[in-house]
C-alpha cells in the first residue's frame, strides 16, 4: 500500500525474495509471476477481510466503538472471554479502514469468539466498517468530545459512532446497552442487552469508592487494577458479555483481577517513592476532564502533567480553555500544562505552569524536581509525553 512517505510496491519483490508466496501490489510497471496485479491494494485488502468474514460462519463477532475506553474494553473483553472459549481480538488499536481489515483477516475459522474494535474520526466511517464485521453483537463505550474537527460538533459525534447501533438495529442483532447513558437508550432493540447500575438492568453493579476501580455484582467484590472510575463501565460492560456468555463468575473475576492496563494507557508506575499514572496514549476534553477528576480524589499531593488535545479544529480553544478553567478553580495539585494549543492561551496562575514545547518542560523538571508523591501525564499520541518518565 501507498503511505505519505513510502510505496509498497517497492518493496514487493523483497518481500518475495524473503518467503512471501505472492504479493498484491497496484503498480502496473511490476512484473513478477508471484505478483497479483490489482486497481487498489487497500480496496482489495478490504474487500478480502469482507470475504473472509463471509467464511467464519461459527465465530460470534463483537464489534465496539466510542469516543473513549476502546482498547481497554476491548481487552477486558477479550480476558474473560478466553477464559472459557477461544477468542481473538482486534491488536492494539489497529481500528481504522486498514486495521480492521487486518483485524478480520487474523480470525481462525475455529475461533469462539473475535472482539473488534472499530475507531472513527468522521462520519460514515463506523458505517463502512461496521459492514466489512457484519459483527453478531456490538456496544458503544460512550459519547465524548474526541475528534470534534472530523465529526463538526458532539451531536456529529453521537451521529458517527451510533452507525454501528443502526446496523444492529435493522439486522436485529444484539446490542450492550449501558442503561445509565440516557443516549444509548436512544437505540435499543427488542434484543438489548441492559447492564449498569439501574437495578431493573439484566446484571446490575455497584461502584466501590477506591483508588482502584472495584466493582460488586450481587455479593460478590471484584477488585481490578485500573484507576479512574472511567473504568467502571469499561469493566462491567466485559463482566457483561461474560455473563451474557455463561462464564463463571469465578473465572470472570480472575480475568478482571488479573488484567493490567499497558501501552501508556492508565498504566500505574512506581518509580522510587512516586506513584505515576500513565495516561498518555490519547487525549480529549471529555477523556481529560475525567482523568482529572478521578486524579484528584485520590490522597496524598499531586501533580499534573497535561499535554494538548489534538485534532479539535475549531473547538480547540474554548476545550482547552475549559481545561485550564477546571483546574484552576478545582486548585488541587501543580499543573504542567505542555503543547503549542495550550501555550497561546496561557495565563498568570499561581498553580499552572505553561510550556511551549516537551523540551522546555523537561529543562524545567531536570532543574526543578516534582516533589509531589502522585503524578498523572496525559495528553495527545502526538505529544509522547511517556518520554518524560526518564526525567522523572
Amino acid at each position: 500500500m501507498k503511505g505519505e512517505n513510502f510505496d509498497g510496491n517497492d518493496y514487493a519483490l523483497e518481500a518475495i525474495n524473503k518467503g512471501a508466496k505472492y504479493a498484491l501490489v497496484d503498480n502496473n510497471n511490476l512484473e513478477n509471476r508471484n505478483f497479483i496485479k490489482v486497481k487498489d491494494v487497500l480496496t482489495s485488502l478490504q474487500f478480502l477481510s469482507a470475504y473472509h468474514r463471509t467464511k467464519l460462519k461459527n465465530t460470534t463477532i463483537i464489534a465496539l466503538t466510542g469516543s473513549n475506553g476502546k482498547t481497554t474494553t476491548k481487552e477486558l473483553i477479550h480476558s474473560v472471554l478466553i477464559k472459557k472459549y477461544k477468542t481473538t481480538s482486534t491488536t492494539g488499536n489497529l481500528n481504522n479502514h486498514i486495521g480492521v481489515p487486518l483485524s478480520i483477516l487474523k480470525i481462525d475459522k475455529d475461533s469462539d469468539f473475535a472482539v473488534i474494535e472499530m475507531g472513527a474520526n468522521h462520519i460514515g466511517e463506523i458505517a463502512f466498517l461496521t459492514d466489512l464485521v457484519k459483527p453478531d453483537y456490538g456496544y458503544i463505550t460512550n459519547f465524548g468530545k474526541a475528534h470534534l474537527e472530523g465529526f463538526g460538533s458532539i451531536k456529529g459525534v453521537i451521529k458517527g459512532k451510533t452507525e454501528l447501533y443502526n446496523w444492529l438495529i435493522k439486522n436485529n442483532k444484539p446490542i450492550l446497552i449501558n442503561s445509565d447513558d440516557e443516549i444509548q437508550n436512544k437505540f435499543i432493540n427488542s434484543n438489548s442487552i441492559f447492564f449498569g447500575k439501574k437495578i431493573n438492568s439484566k446484571f446490575v453493579f455497584k461502584e466501590l469508592n477506591e483508588d482502584y476501580v472495584s466493582v460488586k455484582y450481587k455479593e460478590l467484590r471484584i477488585n481490578s487494577k485500573l484507576i479512574g472510575n472511567y473504568n467502571f463501565y469499561n469493566i462491567i460492560a466485559a463482566i457483561s458479555f461474560g455473563l451474557y456468555f455463561k462464564i463463571d463468575i469465578k473465572l470472570i473475576k480472575n480475568a478482571i483481577e488479573n488484567y493490567t492496563p499497558k501501552n501508556n494507557r492508565s498504566e500505574i508506575l512506581i518509580l522510587k517513592d512516586k506513584k505515576i499514572i500513565l495516561d498518555a496514549y490519547n487525549a480529549n476534553p471529555t477523556s481529560m476532564r475525567l482523568a482529572i477528576d478521578s486524579f484528584f480524589k485520590l490522597s496524598g499531593s499531586k501533580a499534573l502533567i497535561l499535554g494538548d488535545m489534538l485534532e479539535l479544529g475549531n473547538y480547540s480553544n474554548y476545550e482547552h480553555l475549559q481545561i485550564i478553567n477546571h483546574l484552576e478553580k478545582e486548585n488541587c495539585g501543580k499543573t504542567y500544562l505542555v503543547g503549542k494549543e495550550f501555550y497561546k492561551i496561557k495565563k498568570n496562575s499561581n498553580s499552572i505552569s505553561f510550556y511551549k514545547s516537551k523540551r522546555e518542560l523537561i529543562s524545567e523538571v531536570s532543574k526543578n524536581k516534582i516533589l509531589e508523591k502522585n503524578i498523572l501525564i496525559k495528553g495527545s499520541r502526538a505529544m509522547k509525553l511517556e518520554e518524560l518518565l526518564n526525567i522523572l
